[in-house]
This record gives C-alpha cells, structure tokens and sequence, in this order.
C-alpha cells in the first residue's frame, strides 16, 4: 500500500512565501478564555455595585471606582504583556478583554450619567462624566508608567539569560 498523500495544486509553489496557505491556530481557545474571564470580571463588577449602590442623582462611585481601578490594571497588564510575557497567546484574551472587560463597565457609566440628569442632577452628571474619563485616562497612564518603572528596577535574572 501506498502512503496517502495530499493532492498539490501544480499552480501553486510551496517555496514561494506569497502562495504559501498559513495555517492559523483554531480561534476556540481564545473565544473560551474570553468567556471565562468575562464571567470572573462581570461578577466582580456586579458584587461590587450591589456592595455599594446609590440613587439616581447621586455621584455613582462604585462604578467610578470600578472603571478606575480597572483601568490602572489594564496599563499594568499592558506593561506586563510587552515586557514580561510577550509570547503568551492567552493571557491578553482572559485577563485583558475577558477579566477587565467585563469588570469595567463604561456602558453603566452612560446610563449612570443618563439618571442622573433624569433626576435632575445635571452637575452631578456633569462632574462624574468628566470625573471618570481623567480618572480613566490618568488610571491607565499611571499603570503603565509605574509597571515599567518596577520592571526596570528589578534585578537581573542569570537564569533568563539577562533578558529584561
């Protein structure tokens, strides 16, 4: 018996770059780890907002705590993910898009802003709008600054082969 062999299209040259098909990795892991840090982070954010709720009207400061603090993680991971684990396929997808998409919650900040002048709060609404886009913007920024700031300091590794 003969080995089976896959037919070869005679157009086509293997050893040409250009007409080469790449096989690319099966998207399932990626779309699962996502799921998962989804569900991890939305319960954290829906923990927290039921710890600390408030009225319409009022500065909602769970959720401006929330996407702050989220945001300040994300410019750590960013940091983390260029310099630390620059390779690693997965961990972007769950804890970038997965765990802190779903913890922040920029939509709820809409609808926060949104009672809050439906209540006639219209400073209020005002205040945390602008309050939580610098807070978010400043959260991110500090994030990266500061990781990049540890990662220098940190001694080098003889094991690693003196790879920073």
């Amino acid at each position: 018996m003969e080995p089976a062999t896959n037919p070869v299209d005679p157009d086509v040259d293997p050893h040409v770059p250009a007409e080469r098909r790449e096989v690319r990795p099966s998207p399932r892991p990626v779309l699962a780890v996502i799921s998962a840090g989804g569900v991890l982070g939305a319960l954290a954010r829906y923990g927290l907002q039921q710890a600390f709720p408030h009225r319409a009207g009022q500065f909602a400061w769970a959720t401006f705590a929330i996407n702050v603090s989220g945001c300040l993680l994300i410019g750590v991971l960013m940091a983390l993910l260029n310099e630390v684990w620059p390779g690693r396929r997965l961990v972007r997808p769950f804890l970038g898009v997965g765990v802190l998409g779903g913890f922040t919650t920029f939509s709820t900040y809409i609808v926060d802003i949104q009672q809050a002048l439906a209540a006639g709060a219209a400073r209020t609404a005002l205040a945390y709008l602008a309050a939580t886009a610098l807070a978010a913007l400043l959260a991110v920024w500090t994030g990266v600054t500061l990781s990049m700031w540890a990662l220098r300091m940190r001694p080098v590794s003889r094991e690693a082969g003196g790879n920073r």
